[in-house]
Parts: structure tokens; C-alpha cells; sequence
């Protein structure tokens, strides 16, 4: 690569080259850095450009101007080009030659000649987690008597008091979608990742609801969706039934304050403007596709309150599952996960639009299960934007989820490293990795997480730097553990590795939503989908024979244990697996009702879409079985015992 063309994309954090998954160097064609260079607002071109572009890095460094945005650690100090003032968040100011090593924690505003400078302060390390398991629960898949499709609030809340006392319970993610047909039926693809997505409200449990007169009341009970031909969950429908029954409800739901959360008001704003005029904000009238615009600062309409008010019953409801946990005792709680981008046609690719990148889409290199790489469709921050606005964005919607969380599992954490762009009109390999300050976006996670007094999960899981997992582990961020990738790598057999050697700063699991569930695992089932939907690298018998190897050794390693018997049944293995995670050092292990109850589907199917009903199979057993089902009783025992004793 030119010279010229490397030391720019340097400058921007754009990468030249990166380590494939064989850890051999593969180097960045140069269209494919020009073009992400475009996406960061510098013109690459052609040499000409590029000089001029090199020539502004220069003389900013030259002139030596601080960067929009300074992190700084507790107890640390920084140097100054010179005086400086520092006015902290309770107003009061202090004179300054250097940042000083004794500011409290949090957001700061740093005025260094001309510049105004946001300056924040975040801890070195979170509180050490406890000790305690859980359940991994992908809520829309429970359901009970009185949901309606899905898995609802009111079902969490029911789960957290008859599931055997866990100490947390880690969800999908609840993330807002643009409330309009068809609804997605991903959860990591949402609309906004800032608001709660309105499909989970149980409608029995608003205010509104018990206010009802009998008629009404029996008038939305009517509206209850039957139960779908196929038996998978139906999102539209569900929405529908909701979103009319929500619409009775409404004229009791008396004045709604749109002014003390402008943020919330913005975005109940979209998805009054998208009930009008779509879900693609791209493809509305040119005057409404910014925010800020005359037009849309001038657009009224009831349904702004409606949507406002949505948000707030959601609020309520998530509210009062955490109740639930603190009068449960859990340590934990409830933990949200944070999907790793949102949908760029969504509320906050419009709200945020000044932070995000255009036309770029993220991903992930081609590696051992995608050779063609992946493309997630899904937007990405600049960080350049990030520093020049003080991550305020980032800062609020981490606030938002914590409201309501005690604890965040952040999905593929090295993208607080890294992400993989892809530019417009470009294949998946043809990214490449754009970086991150990680200092500002662990700092910042950690700052939020320490003042909600939530933990932090990391989903480490893959080719990761191993930075990401050192810095997660110095921080008292838990990494993600999963039995079938515990192993040996470097070895010929790649072995399991012992319990007793598993990392202690992880959340310990079975198995993730998109890999087989134990019983699946067990029984070569993802081998026999995959090889329905054409969906394997290899020949099906070489699969099948991978699949039996890796059943029969990770069946050794438990009988070794003395965790079962010659002729264990599938129901005795998987106990046994859980018994083994239980000898883990693990901070946090969990179980799945997938795993205990037997199910073989597994949640997602990763490379496919229609071809596989991702995100739409229900639990075969309802909420009231499942209370009463003695495996859930059975598991929940062992690891609370390992509570109890370690």
C-alpha cells in the first residue's frame, strides 16, 4: 500500500491489515480503505487528496489541540499544554497546570484555551461480582396462560419467583422496534437500543387495564391472538392484537408529559412520523429525514403521547421485575443484553444520525464457519463523532438500560475494540477494521455501571484480541465461558478443559442461542439441519462423524468426573454438564431452560434467514409446566448448592 494512503488510514484508526482466523497477516486492499476513509469524511482519492488530507493531520498535531473529548482514570493524572479549568459536575471549578489525580468520578468540562473539553473521569475497576448462577432466558420463547403470542414482562416476573431463587436472570434483548408491519423478529437488529420494545407488555398488568370498565376490560380480552397454525410466535400479530388493545386503553391514560425526557419524546416522535410514513426514515419526505428540522420540530400529533406513554408503561413493568429480584434476594437481578448496532433505517439511525456512519454496514471477516465473511446489516458509530460530542450518545443509552438493569451483557465486546466496516457496494471481505478508543468506551461502561451498581458481561467468545479478554478480566468485567468451546485449542485433540481450570471472572454456560442446545448437541441435530438447509462447509458424513467425536469426548471428560455412569441417558448427561460447570471457578453460572427442558432447536441459526425460524420457537413447555417441572427443579438445586458452598 502507498505510504501515504497507510499513514492516513493510521490516523483515523483505520486498519491496512489484520490477523484472519488462521492468525496469518491478511493486507486491506486499497479500495476498501479508501472507501472506509470516505465513511469517516476523508477524501481518499486520489493522491492529491490524500496529501491534503495528511497535511490537516499534521498541522492539528503541530498545533497540538486536545482531542473533543479527554479520559482520564481515577487516581490518575494527565498533562496540559497549559493552564487550563476544569469545572466539575456539581458546578464548582478548580484552576489547573494538569488534570489532577484526585477528581471525583464522572462527567467533567475541561476549558483549555479556545477549547471546551469534555472530561471524563472513570473508575480503573468495578466492584468485584458475586458469586452466584442464574438462567439465560430468551424471554419471548416463555409463555404462560395469560401472554399473548410471546413471552411477556408479566412472565418474567412470575419466572423470577418460581425458578428456584437464581441470582440473576440474563435476557434477550429487549431493544424498541419501529412500531409498523411486518415486525423483524430479531432482537439484535432493533430500531433503537436506547427504548423497550412494546411487544413484551403484559396489557392486564397497565394501570389503565385495572381502571377498566367490565366492557372494556372484556373488550380487550377478546383481542387475545389464537394460538398460530405452525405453533411459531407470530410478531405481527402479536403486535397487532397488542397495539389495538393498547389503543382502548389509551383515552384512560390520562395527560402524558412530553417535556421532562426530550429523548424520549424524539423518539416517540419517529414512531409517530413511521406509523405515517413508513419504517425507512431514508424514504420519508426530504424535509423529515433530520430530526432537528423545521418540519419535524413543527409535526404534532397524538400519537407522540401515545408512543411516550408506551415507554412508560414499559418502564413500569420493567420496573417491577426488578422488584421482583430485590425482594427475591438476588444479587444480581435482571441483566439486559446490548445488541452490538441498530438497524441504520430505525429511530436511532435517525435520531443519531450525526454519530453514525453513513451507508456503512458491520460485520465480521471471513473466518472457519462464514468464508465469505459476514455482512450484519447494521450501523456503526464514528468515533470520531463519539469524541468530538463526548459520547454523549453513548453515555445516554447506557444510562437508559441501566435504569432498569442489574447488570449489562454487552454482544461481541471487541467491537468496543473494533468493528469490521463494510462500504457501500462491497462484500463482506472487503471490509476492514475500524478502531475504537477503548479507554473512553470500558471507561464510560464502567463509569455507568458502577453508578447503576450493575455488573458487566462481555461476550468474548471467537477470534478475539487478547487484549479485549485481559482488559474485561483487570476490570471485573466477567468474559462468557461456554462448555462445548472451553477446550484446548493448541493441542492435537483439543481436549476439555478441567472445571477446575475454567477462568474465574466468566459467565459459565452450556451452550449460547446460537449454538445446538445440549440435547442437540448430543443428538447431532444441528449437523441434520444444517445438512437440510445446505448449510455445511463439508461433506454431511464427515460432520456427523466431527459431531460424535466431540460428543463422545466431552462425554469421557464427564464420566472421568464421576458425574455419570457408563450408560447415562441424554437426561443424565446433561445434568452432568451442569454439574460440572458447577465445579467451576466461575463467577456466574447459568443454565438455559433449552438445555434443562431438553428442547433440540436451537434459538438462531446463524447464516440463515427465512430457510430456519430463528427467534420464533416457543418453549414446548408452558410457564405453569415449567414451575413444576422437576429437571428446572433438579438443575436449579445444583447450582444453588454451589452457591451455597463456594
Amino acid at each position: 500500500m502507498d505510504a501515504e494512503l497507510a499513514e492516513l488510514a493510521a490516523a483515523h484508526g483505520v486498519a491496512t491489515w489484520y490477523e484472519d482466523w488462521h492468525r496469518e497477516r491478511k493486507d486491506v486492499a486499497d479500495e476498501s480503505v479508501v472507501g472506509v476513509l470516505g465513511l469517516l469524511g476523508v477524501d481518499a482519492t486520489s493522491p492529491s487528496a490524500i496529501r491534503e488530507e495528511l497535511s490537516a493531520v499534521r498541522e492539528r498535531k503541530a498545533l497540538g489541540l486536545m482531542p473533543g473529548t479527554v479520559v482520564v482514570r481515577e487516581g490518575s493524572s494527565r498533562d496540559l499544554p497549559g493552564p487550563a479549568t476544569i469545572t466539575l459536575e456539581d458546578g464548582t471549578a478548580r484552576e489547573v497546570t494538569e488534570v489532577p489525580d484526585d477528581l471525583p468520578l464522572g462527567w467533567h468540562r475541561l476549558h483549555a484555551g479556545e477549547q471546551d473539553i469534555t472530561l471524563v473521569v472513570v473508575p480503573v475497576e468495578l466492584p468485584e461480582p458475586p458469586q452466584t448462577w442464574g438462567w439465560m432466558l430468551q424471554l419471548y420463547a416463555l409463555h404462560s396462560e395469560r401472554s399473548w403470542g410471546m413471552g411477556d414482562l408479566g412472565d418474567l416476573r412470575e419466572f423470577l419467583t418460581v425458578s428456584g431463587r437464581p441470582g440473576l436472570v440474563l435476557l434477550n434483548p429487549l431493544h424498541a422496534i419501529t412500531p409498523t408491519l411486518p415486525v423483524p423478529a430479531s432482537p439484535y437488529s432493533p430500531s433503537s437500543r436506547r427504548f423497550a420494545n412494546p411487544l413484551y407488555l403484559r396489557i392486564a398488568d397497565t394501570d389503565e387495564y385495572r381502571r377498566a370498565d367490565p366492557e372494556l376490560r372484556t373488550a380487550v380480552d377478546r383481542l387475545k391472538p389464537a394460538p398460530t397454525a405452525d405453533g411459531l410466535i407470530d410478531y405481527s400479530a402479536v403486535w397487532q392484537a397488542k397495539r389495538a388493545a393498547l389503543d382502548l386503553l389509551w383515552p384512560l391514560a390520562g395527560e402524558v408529559d412530553l417535556e421532562s425526557d426530550p429523548g424520549l419524546t424524539d423518539f416517540a416522535r419517529f414512531c409517530a412520523l413511521a406509523e405515517r410514513h413508513g419504517p425507512n426514515w431514508t424514504e420519508w419526505p426530504e424535509e423529515l429525514r433530520r430530526p432537528d428540522s423545521p418540519a419535524v420540530r413543527a409535526f404534532t400529533s397524538d400519537r407522540v403521547a401515545y408512543h411516550a406513554w408506551l415507554q412508560r408503561l414499559l418502564g413500569a413493568q420493567l420496573e417491577a421485575a426488578n422488584e421482583a429480584a430485590r425482594e427475591g434476594g438476588m444479587p444480581v437481578g435482571v441483566v439486559h443484553d446490548l445488541a452490538v448496532g441498530i438497524d441504520p433505517n430505525g429511530a436511532d439511525g435517525w435520531l443519531l444520525q450525526d454519530v453514525l456512519a453513513a451507508g456503512v454496514h458491520t460485520g465480521a471477516p471471513p473466518d472457519a464457519f462464514n468464508q465469505l465473511g459476514q455482512d450484519w446489516g447494521l450501523a456503526a458509530w464514528r468515533p470520531d463523532r463519539l469524541i468530538e460530542t463526548g459520547y454523549a450518545a453513548y453515555r445516554d443509552m447506557l444510562r437508559r438500560i441501566f435504569r432498569h438493569a442489574g447488570g449489562l451483557r454487552v454482544d461481541h465486546v471487541a467491537g468496543l475494540w473494533r468493528l469490521w466496516w463494510v462500504p457501500p457496494g462491497m462484500g463482506p471481505a472487503e471490509g476492514t477494521y475500524v478502531h475504537y478508543d477503548p479507554e473512553a468506551m470500558l471507561g464510560i461502561l464502567a463509569l455507568e455501571a458502577r453508578r447503576a451498581g450493575a455488573v458487566v458481561i462481555g461476550e468474548d467468545l471467537g477470534t478475539v484480541q487478547p487484549e479485549v479478554t485481559e482488559t474485561l478480566e483487570r476490570m471485573n468485567m466477567l468474559g462468557s465461558a461456554v462448555l462445548y468451546f472451553t477446550r484446548e485449542w493448541a493441542e492435537d485433540e483439543q481436549p476439555f478443559v478441567p472445571a477446575e481450570d475454567y477462568p474465574r471472572n466468566a459467565l459459565a454456560s452450556v451452550s449460547t442461542h446460537d449454538l445446538p442446545t445440549a440435547a442437540g448437541f448430543l443428538t447431532g441435530e444441528q449437523v441434520k439441519v444444517r445438512a437440510e438447509l445446505g448449510q455445511l462447509t463439508g461433506p454431511v458424513e464427515e460432520e456427523r462423524r466431527n459431531a460424535r467425536a466431540d460428543r463422545d469426548a466431552l462425554v469421557a471428560v464427564l464420566r472421568g468426573d464421576g458425574l455419570i455412569g457408563e450408560d447415562a441417558s441424554d437426561d443424565e448427561i446433561i445434568v452432568g454438564m451442569h454439574e460440572f460447570l458447577a465445579r467451576t471457578p466461575c463467577r456466574f453460572v447459568t443454565a438455559s431452560l433449552y438445555d434443562v427442558l431438553g428442547e433440540l432447536a436451537q434459538p438462531n441459526l446463524p447464516g440463515t434467514m427465512n430457510e430456519y425460524p430463528n427467534w420464533r420457537m416457543p418453549l414446548a413447555a408452558g410457564l405453569e409446566q415449567i414451575a413444576e417441572d422437576p429437571r428446572v427443579r433438579t438443575i436449579a438445586a445444583i447450582l444453588a448448592e454451589r452457591k451455597a458452598h463456594r
